[in-house]
């Protein structure tokens, strides 16, 4: 009997679940969209009882499609959106709050006070940067915001998770409250030197240590999904964030590869071997996974808004129909008109780290079209990730020679012909660009054996496309004068 790899994709906007041979094709794939909450200017909320829904739906939906058993799935591996933060009852399970999104900024001004006084040590600590997108901020707002969450988690009644964690706990029917290396890495509150939750980091943000998950590798078996779902128990065998599992899907295995995925956001991981790379140009620097004893790192820059720009022309401007039209759209003239777009809907991360920055156009005339429109947004995501590599290479003391791409916004011919442009250098796309699901399914399949070594996956990885520079020069610094004109305006807006 044939046995498949089965990955569980939960993201900002939908949940997925995709099977895929021994060779790493897709064999089924089931997508289900769930609610975004908005109550309140900068607030992002998701239900988490909803998300469990959506992927648990998907989980059987993928099998039928695929017409196999669960008999069939020798092992599942989860990626998941980071930082999202979830609290529940750990005896009933139920959530005591909505899910705070990563695109959540209620604890800003908080962040901001911080900063004054705790900006190296948690740096150094963590890898990270005082921001409100990490997990920490989030749980204390709940404990302190939530009627008696305080007291009932001071006395061990309160599990926090991300993503991963709700999921494990649910499929597994309770039985494990876990995560791994690369989520953890992601709370502000996990040391990345130790391999620890940090007290020092639990006692600034007042979060008792019992509501936090068991730390595990990325590649093993953490338990099983329980014959409530399935007709026969499935382990669950690999668990990593989003993009540190695109990362591994892109076989970003050595020293100075570099990915950039093309989601909701954008977020490029550089690998940076067995040692962290503290950033000295306000980058990030994060666990990319652990299999079995040893831990590779990466530094990281995060686009909060890459796709999302493109939605936000569909629904909010109404500009364009689905999101692939922006492409027709911008094929309708030919260059942006000296329009420029800083696509900061949820603040700017790397490297500028602005939390009340805001998105604006700048050049607009009266000869301006939508099309123009259209390709000031596709370029100023563009224009996001090379400031980010920009900044990573001068950490790493080298050149960037190439990005390998994934995430849908990949799928976009122009914004990767454009990207190669200002860059000077080759962009790749893999045949499949599922690679943050492929990544998971790959780090659950080492774990039972199911891939022999990771020189074997290796083997799998191919290029669908190359695209390499077209563009002068002196046209692309340009454009980047200009973008980066545009961005300076942008800065403080709402400071």
């Amino acid at each position: 009997m044939e046995q498949y790899i089965m990955a569980l994709d939960q993201g900002t906007t939908s949940s997925r679940a995709i099977v895929f041979d021994k060779m790493g094709n897709m064999i089924s794939n089931a997508q289900k969209p769930f609610t975004q909450y908005f109550p309140q200017s900068g607030w992002v909320e998701h239900d988490a009882k909803e998300i469990w829904a959506s992927q648990i739906s998907t989980l059987t939906e993928s099998l039928a499609k695929a017409n196999i058993s669960a008999s069939q799935i020798a092992a599942i591996g989860i990626t998941n959106q980071r930082e999202t933060t979830i609290l529940w009852d750990r005896e009933s399970g139920e959530p005591i709050a909505n899910a705070i999104v990563w695109q959540d900024h209620r604890t800003a001004d908080y962040c901001e006070v911080l900063k004054k006084t705790h900006t190296e040590m948690i740096h150094n600590k963590t890898g990270l940067m005082i921001d409100a997108y990490f997990s920490a901020t989030k749980i204390k707002w709940l404990l302190d915001n939530i009627p008696n969450a305080r007291k009932r988690a001071s006395e061990g009644k309160i599990c926090f998770g991300t993503i991963d964690t709700w999921l494990v706990y649910n499929l597994t029917g309770g039985k494990e409250h876990i995560t791994d290396v690369s989520n953890a890495s992601r709370t502000m509150l996990y040391n990345i030197h130790t391999l620890q939750w940090d007290k020092e980091l639990l006692e600034l943000f007042e979060i008792p240590a019992s509501i936090l998950p068991e730390v595990k590798s990325s590649s093993e078996v953490y338990g099983y999904a329980t014959t409530r779902w399935v007709d026969k128990q499935i382990p669950i065998a690999g668990i990593a964030g989003d993009q540190q599992a695109a990362l591994f899907g892109q076989m970003c295995i050595e020293k100075g590869m570099i990915k950039n995925t093309y989601g909701t956001g954008c977020f490029l991981l550089m690998n940076t071997g067995n040692t962290p790379v503290l950033s000295k140009n306000n980058l990030l620097t994060t666990i990319a996974w652990k299999i079995q004893d040893e831990v590779t790192y990466a530094i990281e820059g995060g686009v909060f808004v890459g796709g999302a720009a493109i939605q936000w022309l569909r629904d909010g401007a109404r500009m364009i129909r689905t999101s692939a039209d922006i492409n027709t759209l911008a094929a309708t003239v030919t260059d942006n008109g000296g329009v420029y777009f800083v696509p900061a809907l949820t603040g700017l991360g790397a490297p500028y780290w602005d939390q009340y920055a805001r998105g604006a156009f700048y050049g607009i005339s009266r000869g301006t079209t939508d099309g123009h429109i259209a390709r000031a947004v596709l370029e100023g995501i563009a224009f996001q990730v090379y400031d980010i590599v920009k900044e990573m290479e001068k950490d790493l003391g080298s050149t960037c020679v190439e990005i390998r791409v994934d995430g849908g916004a990949s799928a976009s011919d122009y914004l990767m012909q454009i990207q190669s442009d200002i860059f000077g250098f080759n962009i790749v796309r893999p045949k499949i660009i599922e690679t943050t699901a492929l990544g998971a399914a790959y780090l659950a399949g080492l774990a039972v054996g199911f891939y022999t070594s990771i020189q074997e996956i290796k083997s799998q990885w191919h290029i669908e496309r190359l695209f390499s520079p077209k563009l002068d020069k002196s046209k692309t610094d340009e454009m980047l004068h200009y973008w980066h004109k545009a961005v300076k305006s942008s800065l403080h807006w709402l400071s």
